[in-house]
């Protein structure tokens, strides 16, 4: 993905700037920022990122991306914790798609943890 382009996360940087960075290997900062990343990574594609920042406890063997599914936005509903020095946090979001069913959404609560100074999604729990 081009670095000058908006980030696929909206938060508003360039993927250069936001997403791109953890793509290439440098930590997120805050669960938030992993959250951020791992849409991104959803987004482009990306299965090797999203199996890197799973925690090796819930982690699947292999992840098979829909290629029907065009993630397309991501709204933060709350966050708490995941700072940068909390070892834990959790990030509810709701991410929007499209597919050739049409539009749909999926809203979660997921849970982070903080380990040898990387965050890892832990696990999420669907919300209606």
């Amino acid at each position: 993905m081009d670095i000058s382009a908006r980030c696929p996360c909206l938060s508003g940087l360039t993927y250069g700037e936001c997403c791109g960075r953890a793509h290439s290997g440098e930590p997120a900062a805050t669960a938030e920022a992993l959250m951020r990343s791992r849409f991104s990574a959803f987004a482009l594609g990306d299965v090797d990122y999203l199996l890197h920042t799973w925690h090796p406890h819930t982690r699947p063997g292999t992840l098979e991306l829909d290629a029907d599914l065009r993630w397309y936005r991501l709204d933060i509903g709350a966050v708490s914790a995941g700072g940068p020095l909390d070892h834990a946090g959790e990030v509810e979001f709701t991410a929007y798609y499209r597919s050739p069913e049409g539009a749909g959404s999926q809203h979660e609560h997921s849970h982070f943890t903080r380990e040898g100074g990387r965050w890892l999604y832990r696990d999420g729990r669907a919300l209606d």
